[in-house]
């Protein structure tokens, strides 16, 4: 049976492109496209001219593991693996492992949680969110030792950046490092350069992005927009990752969506921050005045529309890696 890609490329792709060194995560296309079968999402980034994929593994059977490695062997592409933290039980988690394992995949990507300030109306949960989390961690690292792989922790809007560098120190586990994302942090208030100088160290995989930022009543506009029409200094990001971890790969997360509401003008928000001080926000605030601009919107589109766009994007990141960060 022929495999078909998760969807249907346009006429302008049907000759594969030049390779890059940028991977691309399966959340570059989160909104329509949503893929789900990890074979066709690795075809598709090959023919894009993609240098790898970071996506969940759609099944552990042998055969499939072992397609998967021989295909990105032969296209000389990395692979990346896509995993939930376990929670309680760590036999469906090992078995990601193992096929993490079987297909070559350099490292493992998790998260802790989702957004911060959408999540936690109180601080009692906050803290039962940071001890569970750290229990997870703790039921993992075991694991990814015995099996010789490496797990990256997302700064995933959980936590700031001065609680992941106490994670990772709390912990102090050569198998634990981050999935770098450069974009965030922003969210929390931290500064984007200063996060990614700071957890470049400890960088396994990436997340790279380029963001806008706009006002609303409540606080700022955040979004993602193709590599190099945000804010983001993309090629000192990238220097900066490269001096410190010249072994991790970059791969694109370009979320073609609308624009999230960071409501830091609001109680809620600091009800689980409180401490962080009005330097940051006075200082992110001033930095979205300063670089605020018209964000894309998807409201209007039909899903097609939406795929063209949502694949235009991340063809318009990969030229830019190619043409301009060297990638």
């Amino acid at each position: 049976m022929t495999r078909r890609t998760f969807f249907a490329l346009p006429a302008a792709l049907a000759a594969s492109a030049p390779r890059s060194k940028m991977g691309i995560a399966t959340t570059s296309y989160m909104t329509a496209a949503r893929p789900k079968d990890t074979l066709a999402f690795f075809d598709h980034c090959r023919e894009l001219g993609a240098g790898g994929i970071q996506a969940s593994l759609a099944s552990t059977e042998v055969g499939y593991l072992d397609t998967l490695r021989r295909r990105a062997e032969e296209a000389g592409m990395y692979l990346e693996v896509m995993i939930g933290l376990p929670r309680q039980d760590t036999v469906a988690f090992e078995r990601i492992i193992e096929g993490a394992k079987r297909v070559g995949a350099l490292c493992v990507r998790a998260n802790c949680g989702g957004r911060r300030y959408e999540d936690f109306s109180n601080l009692d949960d906050r803290r039962r969110f940071e001890r569970d989390s750290k229990a997870a961690i703790a039921r993992a690292l075991p694991i990814v030792e015995k099996h010789n792989m490496r797990l990256s922790i997302e700064n995933h809007k959980d936590w700031t950046l001065d609680e992941q560098l106490a994670l990772f120190r709390e912990f102090s586990n050569e198998r634990l490092g981050v999935c770098l994302d450069s974009g965030n942090n922003m969210s929390l208030l931290d500064d984007p350069m200063e996060v990614v100088e700071k957890l470049a160290p400890y960088a396994f995989s990436t997340h790279i992005k380029d963001m806008a930022v706009d006002e609303y009543a409540d606080g700022f506009l955040l979004s993602e927009v193709p590599l190099g029409e945000g804010m983001l200094d993309m090629k000192r990001i990238v220097e900066t990752i490269r001096r410190a971890r010249p072994e991790a790969r970059m791969s694109l997360e370009m979320i073609t969506r609308n624009p999230l509401q960071i409501p830091c003008l609001t109680d809620k928000y600091w009800i689980t921050l409180s401490g962080q001080g009005p330097v940051k926000l006075a200082r992110m605030l001033a930095m979205v005045r300063k670089h605020k601009q018209l964000l894309p919107r998807l409201d209007g589109l039909n899903r097609a529309d939406q795929l063209r766009l949502e694949e235009d994007n991340v063809k318009r990141s990969l030229n830019y890696a190619r043409e301009q960060l060297g990638l």
